[in-house]
């Protein structure tokens, strides 16, 4: 089993369970699919629209996008950042893995290396190998933040990119403003050991999905060779829409050049343009997001429930997922015991390079957060946690 299938996989055994047992006796934790519709303000501008449509609003743009979208999209950038950002720095893309690819096709020749902590997003091998690239993993410890000394021993003379996600899938930590820097630190001292450029391709659909009254560093306040690559299908809950953007540090050096391969490269790899209808959706909405409080409400229930049961779990800071580790050293074999007997389907650690873990999402239903509960103290039980 190819690691970057068994989020999939477990997806849709899911599904076939539900058709053999009935919905209401499995229940699922394994993809991050929100359950949260979209807020009010999306329906209303979605309504505008479709009942004021103008022409050729169905139509192709410039494959960079509609220059008032991403004159929107700078303008948040700008606001939440304080680095002035102008329609210039932004490329409309087909979600956060289309802006992820076309961020690496730009920067990466063959045999370059991005450097990936552990435990990763499945695709992300999948998308470097896609371009030639090589993936370099450097662990994090035991609260899953970087290693700084690992990071810096990692860098070579061909490393091209440090790729990151905060707030992160699988764990839910979100790496603070101090961490940000010291690794900007790291890399600014490599880009001149080395003379190269090294970026940081931040990953960021879950960065208005944090708690307890934590804020957001964005590395453009840390590192001139940033990159984000994001989506709103987390904070507008729209995952199925493909709706996101890359943009880049106005001082980035290359800039042109840069902004010109994102462009290209959304062409060659045939996006053509992020789709039209949602650009103009989500122009108006760039400071709008979910209720983040429900989805907190539901981290407090299965953090307290798991660290109650006895297992050894880092309590999440963003996104909606939780990535406790395993009572028994193989994973799978937990992961599958938890779905036979007691019909909760989760994802083994392996899949995200990280064996002896399971992750769980809570971006799901009260009733299935509650119903997953017995099986997960069950297992607690039988092997020792309580």
């Amino acid at each position: 089993m190819k690691v970057g299938s068994w989020i999939r996989r477990m997806f849709e055994e899911g599904i076939a369970m539900k058709k053999k047992y009935g919905a209401e006796n499995v229940f699922d934790l394994s993809l991050g699919n929100p359950i949260m519709e979209p807020p009010p303000e999306f329906k209303a501008e979605l309504k505008r629209l479709a009942n004021n449509p103008f022409k050729g609003m169905h139509g192709y743009m410039e494959n960079a996008g509609y220059p008032e979208t991403r004159a929107a999209v700078a303008a948040q950038l700008t606001k939440e950042t304080g680095i002035k950002l102008t329609e210039k720095e932004v490329i409309m893309a087909v979600g956060a893995a289309g802006a992820i690819n076309v961020a690496l096709k730009t920067i990466l020749d063959p045999g370059d290396e991005v450097i990936l902590y552990l435990p990763w997003f499945v695709d992300y091998f999948n998308y470097v190998e896609n371009h030639d690239g090589v993936v370099k993993l450097v662990p994090t410890d035991e609260h899953f933040m970087p290693q700084l000394d690992k990071l810096e021993a990692a860098i070579g003379p061909r490393t091209k990119a440090i790729l990151i996600n905060s707030p992160n899938n699988p764990t839910g930590v979100v790496y603070s403003e101090g961490l940000m820097r010291q690794m900007a630190e790291i890399l600014r001292k490599k880009e001149a050991e080395y003379g190269t450029e090294i970026f940081i391709v931040s990953d960021e659909p879950y960065k208005k999905i944090i708690y307890d009254g934590l804020k957001y560093p964005s590395p453009l306040n840390a590192h001139r060779h940033t990159i984000i690559a994001t989506s709103h299908s987390k904070d507008l809950s729209l995952p199925g829409e493909r709706i996101g953007y890359v943009a880049l540090h106005p001082d980035c050096e290359n800039h042109d050049d840069m902004i010109t391969g994102f462009t290209f490269c959304t062409r060659t790899l045939g996006f053509i343009n992020a789709p039209a209808f949602m650009q103009n959706v989500v122009r108006n909405l760039q400071g709008v997001t979910i209720n983040v409080t429900e989805y907190q409400r539901k981290r407090d229930f299965i953090y307290g429930n798991l660290a109650k049961m006895g297992y050894d779990v880092v309590k999440p800071k963003g996104a909606f997922y939780i990535f406790p580790k395993c009572p028994i050293e193989d994973d799978v074999a937990f992961v599958h015991e938890l779905q036979q007997d007691y019909h909760v389907l989760t994802v083994p650690g392996v899949a995200f390079g990280t064996p002896g873990y399971f992750r769980l999402v809570y971006c799901v239903e009260d009733q299935t957060l509650e119903s997953s509960m017995p099986g997960l103290e069950k297992l607690a039980r039988k092997y020792g946690l309580k």
